[in-house]
C-alpha cells in the first residue's frame, strides 16, 4: 500500500514540468516583436528591399532627367534653325525685285546670244536713244525697280513698239503689266498679262502672267475668271511657285465664298 508521503515527490516532479513547459511557451508568447530574430531578419530584408528601390528609381529620374535635357537642347536647336529661316525669308523679300532683275539680265544675255541684237532708230522716247535692245531693256528694267512706274510703263511701251522682234519682247511685256500692276491699275495690267499670254506662248513668263491675271481679276471683283486663271495654272503648271500661289489664293477665294 502506497502512502500519501510516497506519492508527494512524484506529484512535485510533475508540476514541476509542467510548470516549465508553461514557462518555456509563455516566454515564446510573449517576447517583443523587436527582439524576435524572425521579425528583426525581416525587417532587415525588408530595408534592403527599400534601399534597392530608391537605387532604381534615382537611376530612373537620372536618366530621364538626361533625356529630358537631351530633349531641350533639340528644341533650342531647331527653335534657331526656324528663326534662322524666318530671318532668311525676309531677307529674300526685300531683295525679290533685285531677284527678279538678276534673273532677266541672265536671261538676256543668254538670248542676245543666240540671235541678232537689233539696233534702235533715233527715238527720244527711249531710255537709252540709238542703244540696243538690251541697254534699253535694262534701262527701263531700272526705272520699274526702283519705283518709277510711269516712266517704266511709258520705257517699256517703247521698246516693245521699237523692238516687236526682240528676244526680250516677251520680258519687256510682262514687265510692262507688272508696272500698272504695282500701280493698281489692276484695268490696265490684265490686257497687258493677257498680252504675254496670246503673243508669246513659249515664254517663260506664261506661268506668273496667268498668276496675275488671276490676282487682277480678282482685285477686279470678276470671281469666275479670277478663278478660271488660278486653275490654269494650277492644271498646266504643276508643282511651280506659280501654282503653289495660285492654290493658296483659290484656298482664300473659297473661305471668302467667292
Amino acid at each position: 500500500m502506497t502512502r500519501d508521503s510516497d506519492r508527494q515527490p512524484y506529484r512535485m516532479n510533475r508540476f514541476g514540468i509542467v510548470l516549465g513547459g508553461i514557462v518555456a511557451v509563455s516566454a515564446c508568447v510573449t517576447t517583443p516583436p523587436q527582439e524576435d530574430p524572425v521579425l528583426i531578419k525581416l525587417a532587415e530584408i525588408e530595408r534592403r528591399l527599400v534601399a534597392l528601390e530608391r537605387v532604381v528609381q534615382n537611376d530612373s529620374i537620372v536618366n530621364l532627367a538626361a533625356s529630358v535635357d537631351s530633349l531641350a537642347q533639340d528644341v533650342a536647336t531647331v527653335r534657331g534653325q526656324v528663326e534662322e529661316l524666318g530671318f532668311a525669308s525676309t531677307q529674300a523679300a526685300d531683295r525679290q525685285r533685285e531677284l527678279y532683275g538678276d534673273l532677266d539680265a541672265r536671261m538676256a544675255a543668254l538670248e542676245k546670244s543666240a540671235g541678232s541684237t537689233p539696233v534702235a532708230s533715233a527715238s527720244s522716247a527711249l531710255p537709252v536713244p540709238g542703244g540696243s535692245d538690251e541697254g534699253n531693256y535694262r534701262a527701263a528694267f531700272e526705272m520699274l525697280k526702283e519705283g518709277r512706274y510711269d516712266e517704266a510703263s511709258d520705257a517699256f511701251n517703247e521698246f516693245l513698239a521699237t523692238y516687236p522682234e526682240s528676244n526680250l519682247a516677251d520680258n519687256a511685256q510682262y514687265w510692262l503689266a507688272e508696272a500698272h500692276y504695282v500701280s493698281q491699275r489692276f484695268d490696265e495690267a490684265l490686257p497687258a498679262f493677257e498680252r504675254v499670254v496670246s503673243d508669246y506662248p513659249r515664254s517663260a513668263k506664261v506661268p506668273d502672267a496667268l498668276l496675275k491675271m488671276g490676282y487682277c481679276n480678282y482685285e477686279l471683283r470678276n470671281w469666275i475668271d479670277a478663278r478660271a486663271a488660278l486653275q490654269r495654272v494650277e492644271a498646266e503648271y504643276a508643282d511651280t511657285t506659280a501654282a503653289r500661289l495660285a492654290a493658296q489664293r483659290l484656298a482664300r477665294m473659297q473661305s471668302e465664298n467667292r
